[in-house]
């Protein structure tokens, strides 16, 4: 699937150019290879897959919503648009 939207500027920046300003240099490695990653599944079950990122779905107000573990505090947060086949929304958010 491919990465259409962020939310996350820096993570934005990141994916596009490179360039780890904007974002948690000590996350710079994971982050590559989760984006990586987004970018080359195919379907949103490979998710469930991935056992030491603790991918789940969101409840609530973010129904709908993943969710991947960056870091103790930090999330990486994204909608996956199955029709278009898209990762939409990614978004890097500290959750305390």
């Amino acid at each position: 699937m491919k990465i259409r939207s962020f939310v996350h500027k820096g993570l934005k920046r990141f994916y596009e150019e490179e360039s780890a300003k904007g974002i948690p240099a000590s996350t710079a490695d994971k982050l590559r290879k989760m984006l990586a990653f987004l970018d080359a599944m195919g379907d949103a079950e490979e998710l469930e897959q991935l056992p030491g990122w603790k991918a789940h779905r969101l409840t609530g107000d973010r129904k709908g919503a993943w969710s991947l573990s960056v870091t103790g505090n930090l999330r990486l947060t994204f909608r996956i648009d199955t029709i278009e086949r898209e990762i939409r929304e990614v978004n890097l958010e500290d959750y305390h």
